[in-house]
């Protein structure tokens, strides 16, 4: 009887997977007969009509067949105000979206789950301003610290990109709205972005430049594409072969639309025979652009086929009936509660403590009367600045509003503005000027710490100082905040430094005379709210550095080889695979802080790693198993971290490299039991003489943490 039951059970289950496949199957076929009928009655002229931008974000569509045009928008921050041609606003009073913290905030929280959270939100969001295209998310590698967009993007690791990209993508595309990953590909410096050629060998290519478009590709199925501004091996990314056709569309099975950033595209011929679907650009004379005259030419002159241009007209059609032309979308929404909770929930999770020393936090709340809060950033706001994109913020909240918010009146907050923030960049300004003191609002700041418990100072970058289309020229700390922070630490013994920034810089001075640091970012609408719980208990900090902090800026790897930003408009990637956390560690080079690194205000405490067995095969997953208990006060989320080292490799190999995460809640004198897996094939190198992916057979070592560095224990395993 039992074996009939599981007999029948199977059939069904059987019939449930071939009756979905099968309606599946013919969805696609009659999607794909939608898309040949309508290529079928274009004209020419409509076609090229299609293939290239008529406004600042839109493409022109075909009336005549009732198919619209496709709007696009900027993100990551959110969904951009409306513009008029010239890149001025429209001026509008219904173009206000929700702030969400940057890239970087959000790799900082180590959650994929909020990453999910992030997309769906903003994708709900973009339907509801009806942008059908968002240009999200951006995640380059940081490669060095001084990038100009490093907040924009995620991380110096390809493996945490990839798990956060795969589920903003995922969130995005879920509300019938694409998701643009750009950029496509290793475009991690803005100097000289539009002309720099990178050079690298393919392993590094395809470990650490490459991994987390696939994954957005192969898992998430995005839709879109944006190919980078620079250069690869001598070969601009809009045009590049290898790049779009053999990897992109031949290897990844890529399905959807490559777009080109805004003026981006350098012919026509080239481009459209090597992969670019689509050209965008920002004013001048549409019907002058590569993809417009100039192709319609190409092709009567037989230098682009026919075939080629209704290859992409299918891909536009493809991603048109799953946006714009898509049936029963779901429906939009725009500043709602419940994106303003994610803005809250991500900022929250983003904020790193880095150092405690002293326990001033949390702040006890008992018996203070007065805080001084300091600095140009406590009432900065971030939602707009720079060159890059921003969003018309429909309300932001400041730190300074965060703290009176929260503490209302029972505690006096003295204001001191400290430094003035702003900045207005020079493209051949050398000078020093910006990173001067300022006297007279330093004496005023001295004068609110003096008469107040406790000192709260905010320093770091702002979205002018970090910018789109230009490079930091250093690490160092702007607007003389450095002065300011030694003037109030040595009148407020109890002073916490507060920095605010998207990217590394210098805090050797405050890591070695301040007891009390924290890091925040530009953290969205709820900003203010999410730092004033973190800084009172009410949220206990989780947040991990996504990047390694050096010492000194030669310490990083690009810069200790003098291969940044290049010479003769060439880039060469010496450094290899050894990015980030891998070159500091693999080099034993002492960081400021590491990768992974956060404190809380609770405790944790690792029991001994264990594997389900001792050997795999190349086609299983490793699974490994830790207890951490929370032997503090405090209820609090840990990141449990594990990364993969191979001794006695045949190849260089990095001292170590992430190959799984897992973010967990436990609560005070709590425990959880923490499972990640690692399937056998993620060990693989890339081998340059093959150019395939191998599999090393041998030992391999387990290393579990709460950061590259801080190593709780360790397992081995035998890979056959």
């Amino acid at each position: 009887m039992k074996i009939k039951i599981f007999a029948s059970l199977t059939i069904v289950a059987f019939m449930l997977t071939f009756t979905k496949a099968h309606a599946q199957t013919q969805s696609s076929q009659a999607l794909e007969a939608k898309i040949s009928g309508i290529i079928k009655k274009l004209t020419i002229e409509e076609k090229i009509s299609m293939l290239h931008a008529n406004s600042i974000f839109g493409t022109a569509g075909v009336p005549r067949l009732g198919i619209p045009g496709l709007m696009t928008d900027d993100g990551p921050l959110g969904v951009r105000e409306d513009l008029k041609e010239g890149w001025a606003s429209a001026n509008l009073t219904t173009d206000s979206a929700t702030f969400f913290p940057n890239g970087s905030a959000l790799a900082a929280t180590w959650n994929p789950g909020l990453a999910y959270r992030y997309g769906h939100d903003m994708g709900e969001e973009a339907r509801w301003r009806k942008k059908w295209i968002m240009l999200v998310p951006a995640f380059n590698i940081a490669r060095t610290p001084l990038c100009g967009r490093t907040y924009e993007y995620y991380s110096e690791d390809p493996f945490l990109n990839s798990r956060l990209a795969v589920q903003a993508v995922n969130g995005i595309q879920g509300q019938g709205i694409a998701a643009c990953v750009k950029h496509f590909a290793a475009n991690n410096q803005e100097v000289e972005r539009g002309r720099v050629s990178v050079e690298l060998d393919e392993r590094t290519l395809r470990e650490i430049y490459l991994p987390a478009f696939k994954a957005a590709v192969t898992e998430a199925n995005a839709w879109t594409i944006m190919s980078a501004y620079n250069k690869i091996r001598g070969v601009y990314c809009s045009e590049n072969p290898y790049l779009l056709n053999t990897i992109l569309k031949d290897e990844w099975k890529f399905k959807g639309i490559v777009i080109s950033d805004w003026g981006g595209t350098h012919s026509t011929v080239n481009a459209a025979n090597n992969g670019l679907d689509l050209e965008m650009g920002s004013g001048g004379n549409y019907s002058k652009y590569f993809f417009a005259q100039p192709l319609l030419d190409s092709v009567k002159a037989g230098k682009v086929s026919m075939a080629v241009i209704d290859e992409k007209i299918h891909r536009i059609l493809w991603v048109m009936y799953h946006t714009v032309m898509a049936t029963n979308p779901p429906a939009g929404k725009i500043n709602t509660p419940e994106h303003s909770k994610t803005a809250y929930d991500i900022a929250a999770e983003s904020i790193v403590l880095l150092k405690n020393e002293q326990h001033l936090l949390p702040l006890n709340t008992s018996g203070l009367k007065s805080i001084a809060v300091i600095g140009d950033n406590a009432t900065e706001m971030f939602h707009l600045g720079g060159f890059g994109a921003g969003v018309k913020a429909r309300y932001e909240v400041t730190a300074l509003a965060g703290l009176q918010n929260r503490l209302g009146k029972a505690v006096a907050i003295n204001y001191a503005q400290g430094y003035s923030g702003v900045y207005k960049p020079q493209r051949r300004d050398t000078s020093n000027k910006y990173n001067k003191p300022d006297t007279a609002l330093i004496a005023q700041a001295v004068a609110a710490a003096k008469k107040s418990d406790y000192a709260i100072v905010f320093v770091g970058g702002n979205r002018e100082w970090e910018s789109e289309a230009r490079d930091r020229k250093d690490l160092t700390l702007p607007f003389g905040e450095q002065q300011l922070v030694d003037a109030v630490t040595a009148v407020n013994a109890k002073t916490i430094v507060v920095v605010v920034a998207g990217a590394p810089y210098d805090l050797g001075k405050i890591k070695k005379n301040n007891s009390t640091v924290v890091w925040s970012w530009y953290n969205g609408s709820e900003n203010g709210n999410a730092l004033a719980d973190v800084l009172l208990g009410k949220v206990n900090p989780s947040g991990r550095l996504p990047f390694t902090f050096p010492n000194e800026l030669k310490d990083s790897p690009a810069h200790a080889l003098n291969a940044y930003p290049g010479t003769d408009l060439k880039v060469e990637y010496k450094e290899g695979i050894l990015v980030g956390y891998r070159w500091f560690d693999t080099k034993k080079i002492e960081p400021m802080y590491c990768f992974g690194y956060g404190l809380s205000y609770t405790d944790y405490k690792y029991a001994t790693l264990q594997t389900a067995k001792k050997s795999y095969s190349k086609t299983e997953n490793i699974t490994a198993t830790i207890k951490v208990t929370n032997t503090g006060k405090y209820a609090g989320k840990e990141t449990v971290q594990l990364y993969i080292s191979k001794p006695n490799s045949a190849v260089e190999r990095a001292d170590k490299e992430l190959k799984a995460f897992k973010k967990v809640s436990i609560a005070a004198g709590q425990a959880a039991n923490v499972t990640l897996s690692i399937p056998v094939k993620d060990l693989a190198y890339f081998d340059n003489k093959t150019n395939k992916w191998v599999v090393e057979p041998g030992k391999y070592t387990l290393l579990v943490g709460a950061s590259s560095r801080d190593i709780k224990g360790t397992a081995s395993v035998v890979v056959k």
